[in-house]
């Protein structure tokens, strides 16, 4: 998936800081110099919900407020949010 769409389809923000996800999903995890997350996107009953994204830091700041940008957003949803941070970190 583009950027773009899984901005537009899970309302992820880009640009963004890691304090302002932390507020949004809780499924957040600093990886490395990479911040990714497991959210949740309701699609039907008994379908997969959950997504896998992974954030780069823009800039120096590596605190959870310097700027962190969308990198990549996984194509398929997933079961449950172990399998989509497990993706996450796979692509990170």
């Amino acid at each position: 998936m583009t950027i773009n769409e899984g901005m537009r389809k899970y309302r992820l923000p880009n640009p963004t800081t890691a304090e302002d996800l932390e507020c949004r999903w809780s499924r957040i995890l600093n990886f490395g110099d990479k911040v990714i997350i497991a959210g949740h996107y309701y699609n039907g009953v008994n379908k997969p919900c959950y997504f896998g994204a992974v954030y780069e830091h823009l800039d120096d700041d590596m605190s959870c407020e310097g700027t962190i940008g969308l990198a990549a957003v996984s194509e398929v949803e997933f079961g449950d949010d172990g399998h989509a941070m497990a993706w996450a970190m796979q692509n990170a």
